[in-house]
């Protein structure tokens, strides 16, 4: 399984779980998270990142179309790019929406 499969997978289960704490701490403690196209972030830490799902959950799930292409369960598409630690926690993502 690629680390990008198992992160959307962390995800989906965050979404349906609604742990978004435990989906946290896969993120390097001082991990950034940025969305462009929509007016949310850039957030800076795993606590702000963690403290920005609790605060707005995202309610769909995704699929990965490949490596950084997704979609969510209602069809629109984006991209992610994620950088990792050598830990293997998530030292930065990047998601832009289509």
């Amino acid at each position: 399984m690629s680390r990008s499969t198992d992160h959307v997978e962390a995800f989906n289960t965050a979404v349906t779980t609604g742990d978004w704490d435990t989906f946290a701490t896969r993120f390097a403690a001082d991990a950034t998270m940025t969305f462009t196209n929509v007016p949310a972030g850039p957030f800076h830490g795993r606590a702000a990142i963690a403290e920005a799902y609790r605060t707005n959950p995202p309610t769909e799930t995704m699929r990965l179309l490949d490596d950084t292409r997704f979609a969510w369960a209602s069809g629109p598409t984006g991209t992610m790019h994620l950088t990792w630690t050598p830990t293997g926690h998530v030292q930065s993502l990047t998601i832009t929406f289509d």
